[in-house]
């Protein structure tokens, strides 16, 4: 099937990663552009397989290219509602590929070729040939099929322009029907080969993590494809309409990540926030010493508030661990309805990059979106600070009622206690860095630091790895 492919194909290579050490070129990325879109077109010439631009062997090692991957399909059962499903796979199928490393998905998309993989004669031809085979024989309804690969920059820039008007059109789609229209949600198993103890819960109002998915497209593979990694779960009981909590989801989840999990709040970063993959799109984030969230992207290059860039805090969260505080998230579920409404919505957004939030005019409530900081007018902790209370922003109620309960519960402590605490605290604002009763710290070496029932004040934390 393979057999003028000169690298092994097979399922065994998910999960490869290539790292810079092994790398021979970077495709797309953040140093870069790239999109991947499949489309149902009637007009397609079976088994054309053809890259456009540089192929490999013109490219340079370590330089970094842009890349597309355009993949046409017929079929008399095919239809449009399916191209977000059977695109998703192509995430997948590529990883199928030895040698070849692909992330994430739609115009976040993020390749690399080996070395290795070079000195045995692979091609982007190759990949395009592969990328044929393999979805025919995943899709069996794709009765034709056509793949190109796009490395020309020009190419590349057109096609991703014309991507993005495809994506936006299916997300407008989904978003007509609300988690209250429907008796079912789908869970996706997807990402499990990178991220074995995670399960994406895919409802109306809240998409995929990846951004490629929602609910339509998971219903038409469900019925497509029954026994596949995306399936029906009935919603149960509602535990909590809020925080987006159910019965059966819970069950579901406990079954499905080996009991790693066993409770989700939908709608909510904090106590049993959703699991995160590793192809999400943002992550939100809890910013301690403003009470508030910041949401950050993966195109976002620099540094959040927390000091701490998007991959940094993307490592934290992801692999399908839960963990308080951060949840990965689509872009597209920040233009719910429901967008964490358990947590205050876009009344606790306190930071955001600013071509996000320029993304969102329309979705951020008027009288909130001149209240939240971007990387334009704040970076640090102290800078978001002011601006908050220029801007009249509502978390600073919030802030004032913590401060006023703690006064409450500090009355007993002596006068010298206070006089000392006065001193050491001049000209400085705190906030309690946790107010659950439970709250775990994220560290890195699978250490895991849990406060319980305490009230910590600072201004700024930072821990180093000591050298030995």
């Amino acid at each position: 099937m393979f057999s003028d492919i000169p690298v092994d194909v097979s399922p065994m290579h998910e999960g490869e990663r290539i790292r810079a050490a092994n790398m021979f070129v970077e495709l797309a990325g953040p140093k870069s552009i790239g999109a991947e879109l499949v489309q149902v077109d009637d007009s397609i010439k079976d088994g054309k397989f053809e890259v456009i631009g540089p192929e490999l062997s013109e490219m340079t090692k370590g330089e970094v290219y842009p890349f597309g991957i355009k993949i046409d399909i017929k079929g008399e059962k095919l239809e449009k509602e399916l191209e977000g499903v059977i695109e998703r796979r192509t995430h997948d199928l590529c990883n199928y590929v030895q040698g070849f490393m692909h992330l994430n998905q739609r115009d976040q998309i993020w390749c690399r070729v080996s070395i290795e993989a070079l000195d045995s004669g692979f091609k982007l031809l190759d990949l395009a040939k592969a990328l044929g085979i393999l979805f025919k024989e995943e899709f069996p309804i794709i009765e034709e099929i056509s793949v190109t690969i796009l490395t020309n920059e020009e190419d590349v820039k057109e096609f991703v322009d014309g991507a993005h008007d495809i994506y936006a059109a299916r997300d407008e789609r989904a978003r007509e029907l609300s988690d209250e229209d429907v008796d079912v949600f789908y869970g996706c198993l997807m990402c499990q080969s990178f991220a074995p103890t995670h399960m994406c819960v895919v409802t109306p109002d809240r998409t995929a993590l990846c951004g490629a998915i929602n609910w339509f497209d998971c219903r038409a593979s469900a019925k497509m494809d029954p026994d596949g990694s995306i399936f029906e779960i009935e919603k149960g009981e509602v535990l909590d309409d809020v925080k987006g909590e159910y019965s059966n989801v819970n069950e579901v989840i406990a079954q499905k990540t080996q009991g790693e999990t066993d409770k989700v709040y939908l709608h909510s970063v904090f106590e049993y926030p959703h699991t995160s993959c590793g192809c999400f799109e943002a992550v939100a984030f809890y910013i301690p010493e403003l009470d508030g969230i910041g949401i950050v992207d993966r195109d976002f290059s620099g540094e959040t508030p927390l000091g701490i860039p998007f991959s940094s805090m993307a490592g934290q969260c992801s692999g399908g661990k839960q963990v308080e505080g951060f949840t990965g998230l689509s872009l597209e579920y920040m233009r719910s309805p429901k967008f964490l409404q358990a947590d205050g919505a876009y009344e606790r957004i306190v930071w955001m990059p600013n071509s996000i939030k320029n993304s969102l005019e329309g979705f951020i409530p008027d009288d909130m979106f001149d209240k939240i900081a971007t990387d334009e007018d704040a970076t640090s902790v102290n800078d978001i600070k002011e601006f908050l209370k220029d801007k009249d922003h509502p978390i600073l109620e919030r802030i004032a009622n913590l401060g006023a309960d703690d006064v409450d519960e500090d009355d007993e402590y002596s006068e010298d206690e206070n006089l000392v605490s006065q001193d050491e605290t001049m000209g400085q604002e705190f906030v309690p860095v946790a107010t659950a009763p439970e709250m775990a710290m994220p560290m890195s070496g699978g250490v895991k630091v849990i406060f319980k029932n305490a009230k910590i004040y600072a201004e700024k934390v930072i821990i180093k790895k000591s050298k030995k």
